[in-house]
């Protein structure tokens, strides 16, 4: 019996390691900051640390009046999770011994921990960790190099920093791979540059793991009709750790995305084990959660996705015309990026009917060989991708991004570098218009922000960024179709929209994400729906062109827009009066809050992400929101609905005395386009402070953008220029003075 203890005994130590030593002396405040990054850097991996001691090293972070017993605490918490601590003393010689935290893997999986550093020579070398086990790849052929069965790395990407700090103590991040199950020993050396590992050996640390093998769990997904369908699966383990490991995941799965999107018949590999699976399909379906005990044999488990709307079977296709394959959160080589059918299996996943894959300066030569000016071939019929451009990372992005959908060509002509295209936007514009394409501006709200929050306002915005800002002049010459909405914020974007509609000028908009740059949480969170009698991408974008669609977080709907009968979208969106009087408008309208309020979003600004929310919509506690009526950019009226998924028909009345545009809205959530009422057919001037304001943002943009035009293109862009004044101008003449 003495025997079996001593042996037990022997086995705990050799997998739990030893307390690490305690360091003294440590600063509070630059060690609170630190690991403040470092809780940050272990959610985004996946793999927080337990509730409990998440939520004590964040009280912990709040200055206290003790800060050496702070040190000491944080130190206990965190040792208690860290597999190894190094020690580099003065003489830059580092040594490493096993920690606390228990050395267990998983098979085909990542797992991170915790190192503790420290440092007694000051240094702020990169702390390098490699082992002669390393090197395997998965599923290695019978016959191959045993010993070899993992793979590690520092995690140095932000919020970490790759460099040590030089401070007395700080925590850095381990992660190991695991290629096979069972008991396997591993050598882990540690080093920061060549000569500095201590004498003996003491930098190497020899250390028995257990990875978990995995189970194989084979997945039905089935949609609200019992079809087979694609959903969405957020997985997490007892210590809310996520599964697949986030780390160097590979497409279709994208690393900086804690859910996964698999297909009815797909599987996943599992250690065993409580899991929680959170599961739904895009906005349009309610989230449900499932728990799942994973055993050591391989298992099948049904997931049925329950929808609360299904605008597509009323007529309305989603759609998100800002997707990039390429660039931003993309991988190690965002001059590649991922492959259609990557893409694809997003665009399925959050139920998007069209998904526009827009190529862009960052891996715009491999991914332009995409480009066929059609449907791609991984598209269904009940879902389409289609390659267009974003033009972004080119000489005229400081003008304004452009969106250019339904292209027949992709280069400009003359064209051989991105380096060739004009250094200003509107010959792009007019490029795209002559073959036919449907013109916008992306992510229309950056260089167009405000002091404060109001709507509309006459502030003059910087017209300093890459947004919607020579809009202001394409507008007036008739080759722009709509400015993007939903991925920036909404004062930003509406006003200098509002204003040039009080101009008469009839541009749309259009919902979008700028996936996975502003908005890398999933694609579809910016959508527009477009009204459709079949799924086509050509109609789809047209749609768009003529305002036959409504912008929307996919949480509200307005749908069937109309006033007096003339709906949105329908011939020229125009409503001809005889005489002033009153109009009657009407539309269906539903939304979806959960019954309990996100207390997140109680004090975020507007101008702070997410953006656009039908969280911000609520009304108090309750599960209400409002919809308004706006006229001529001013909300005249307003009525509650309760946002428990009911589509709900809604109907306001409201006299017109001249020529005006209508249009509904759920602030931060949903937005229609108008409808044109024409009184006695005059024009639709709406305010001349508008229309002067619009005068004003020319000479704004000019300042801002003519510094960075070629020479030679200089005299074109100053004509068209002028002729946004021109033009402005004469509607001015138009007003009465006030």
């Amino acid at each position: 019996m003495l025997l079996r203890i001593c042996c037990a005994l022997f086995l705990a130590c050799a997998l739990m390691g030893q307390e690490l030593p305690a360091v003294s002396g440590v600063e509070y405040q630059p060690l609170a900051a630190q690991v403040s990054r470092l809780l940050e850097a272990m959610d985004m991996l996946g793999e927080p640390l337990p509730p409990k001691d998440a939520a004590e090293l964040k009280r912990l972070l709040t200055p206290p009046q003790d800060g050496s017993k702070a040190v000491a605490a944080i130190q206990n918490i965190l040792d208690r999770h860290c597999l190894i601590g190094v020690n580099i003393n003065p003489e830059s010689r580092v040594k490493a011994q096993q920690g606390p935290s228990q050395p267990v893997l998983v098979e085909q999986g990542w797992r991170s921990f915790l190192v503790k550093v420290q440092n007694e020579a000051g240094i702020t070398a990169v702390l390098n960790a490699s082992s002669p086990n390393a090197g395997m790849v998965p599923n290695a052929p019978p016959g191959a190099d045993q010993r070899r069965w993992i793979d590690l790395q520092m995690f140095h990407k932000q919020p970490m920093k790759e460099r040590l700090s030089g401070l007395e103590l700080e925590y850095k991040i381990l992660q190991l791979y695991s290629s096979v199950a069972g008991k396997r020993e591993a050598k882990l050396v540690f080093d920061v540059g060549q000569g500095t590992q201590d004498l003996g050996f003491r930098s190497d640390v020899d250390i028995l793991f257990n990875a978990r093998p995995a189970t194989k769990v084979a997945l039905r997904v089935l949609d609200y009709d019992d079809t087979p369908t694609t959903g969405g699966f957020l997985i997490r383990d007892t210590l809310e750790r996520v599964y697949p490991s986030q780390t160097k995941r590979l497409a279709p799965d994208f690393f900086f995305h804690p859910q996964v999107y698999r297909a009815n018949g797909e599987y996943l590999m599992l250690p065993p084990g409580d899991y929680t699976v959170e599961y739904t399909r895009g906005p349009e379906y309610l989230k449900k959660t499932q728990k799942l005990h994973v055993g050591s044999e391989p298992m099948t488990i049904t997931f049925r996705l329950e929808r609360w709307i299904d605008p597509a079977k009323m007529g309305w296709f989603s759609g998100d015309h800002h997707i990039h394959a390429a660039g931003c959160a993309h991988y190690e080589k965002p001059t590649e990026g991922v492959y259609p059918k990557d893409m694809m299996r997003h665009v399925l996943g959050e139920d998007l009917k069209i998904g526009s894959v827009l190529t862009w300066g960052p891996g715009w030569y491999f991914q332009k060989t995409f480009f066929e000016g059609k449907d791609n071939t991984v598209s269904t019929e009940e879902n389409r991708i289609r390659y267009d451009v974003e033009v972004s990372g080119f000489p005229s992005s400081h003008t304004g991004h452009i969106c250019l959908l339904g292209l027949h060509q992709q280069d400009y002509p003359g064209t051989r570098r991105i380096e060739d295209w004009p250094s200003f936007g509107i010959p792009i514009l007019r490029w795209a218009k002559e073959q036919g394409a449907v013109t916008g501006y992306a992510h229309s709200g950056w260089g167009l922000a405000y002091r404060k929050e109001q709507l509309p306002t006459l502030e003059m915005p910087p017209f300093d960024g890459i947004g919607a800002n020579e809009y202001i002049v394409s507008v007036t010459l008739g080759i722009i179709d709509f400015i993007s909405t939903v991925d920036t914020p909404y004062v930003n974007e509406l006003n200098i929209w509002y204003h040039t509609l009080n101009a008469g000028y009839r541009a749309r908009i259009s919902g979008e994400t700028d996936f996975p740059c502003i908005y890398g949480e999933r694609v579809g969170l910016g959508r527009s729906y477009v009204r459709q009698t079949r799924l086509d991408y050509q109609d789809w974008v047209r749609g768009i062109r003529e305002g036959r669609n409504y912008v929307s977080d996919g949480r509200s709907h307005l749908m069937g827009f109309a006033v007096n009968g003339v709906e949105m979208g329908k011939g020229d969106s125009e409503l001809r009066l005889a005489a002033p009087g009153a109009v009657r408008i009407t539309a269906q309208v539903a939304a979806m809050l959960d019954p309990k309020p996100d207390e997140s979003f109680r004090h975020k600004r507007y101008d702070q992400k997410p953006y656009w929310d039908l969280e911000r919509a609520r009304i108090g506690d309750t599960r209400t929101v409002p919809v308004e009526l706006i006229v001529n950019g001013v909300a005249v009226d307003r009525q509650v609905i309760e946002a428990d998924g009911k589509i709900r028909p809604i109907t306001f009345t409201h006299k017109l005395d001249r020529s005006s545009w209508v249009a509904l809205r759920i602030l931060f959530s949903s937005h229609t386009n108008p409808v044109f009422v024409t009184v006695q057919g005059k024009p639709i001037r709406a305010s001349r402070d508008s229309i002067e304001w619009c005068l004003r943002a020319v000479d704004q943009c000019y300042q801002q953008k003519a510094p960075r035009v070629r020479l030679e293109e200089r005299g074109e862009m100053e004509r068209m220029y002028e002729s946004a004044r021109r033009a402005y101008r004469a509607r001015l003449a138009e007003v009465p003075a006030n």
